[in-house]
């Protein structure tokens, strides 16, 4: 079973709706032990980066990540969902995240924002297989933009380039929406859940 952690943010029937085409079934769930006793788990988000943190503190949600992380079963971060993984993010003020990976999540320096639209990325990762020269829907305004220590980073330019998707032992995360990246997100979502 795949658990989307229900924390008041993200496109979560999308996100159900998406990952339910894996073939595995899929839980909308702020019950700590329905997520953590999930083989999969992931972590939604739309919004300001710290209204994400604030709606997550709420449901005790950064300790439940935090627990899913060291069970080293998959875990998906979407858009701001990828961003909390970061440990700090400057939309609105400076906002803790939860440090998973060093660095910061700072304003797009672009001619138009929010950017919202479909970009192609720049990608060596074994989850982007088949769908590398796809392109994947983004809609935000802040992104990170230097690559952390020990991990695998996607790539993507709007105004400057920044990370697409960043992966490390057994977290992957995307700014961009899967779930609303038709085909290529759908196969996207599929290559990752391989790892279930």
């Amino acid at each position: 079973m795949i658990a989307i952690l229900d924390y008041g943010s993200g496109n979560l029937r999308s996100a159900q709706r998406a990952f339910e085409l894996t073939g595995h079934k899929v839980s909308l769930t702020s019950d700590a032990q329905e997520f953590l006793s999930a083989d999969a788990h992931v972590v939604p988000g739309v919004g300001a980066f710290g209204a994400c943190m604030e709606q997550l503190n709420a449901i005790n949600g950064a300790q439940l990540v935090g627990q899913a992380l060291q069970t080293g079963k998959p875990v998906f971060g979407i858009c701001v969902g990828m961003q909390i993984f970061f440990s700090e993010g400057e939309e609105k003020g400076s906002h803790k995240g939860l440090g998973f990976f060093e660095g910061s999540v700072s304003h797009i320096d672009a001619p138009v924002l929010p950017h919202i639209g479909w970009n192609s990325v720049e990608t060596d990762s074994e989850l982007f297989s088949g769908v590398e020269e796809e392109m994947f829907y983004f809609v935000h305004s802040y992104a990170a933009k230097a690559a952390p220590r020990d991990s695998r980073v996607t790539w993507t330019t709007y105004g400057e380039r920044f990370i697409a998707a960043v992966e490390k032992e057994n977290v992957f995360a995307t700014q961009f929406h899967p779930e609303k990246s038709g085909a290529a997100g759908a196969k996207l979502i599929e290559n990752w859940a391989k790892k279930i």
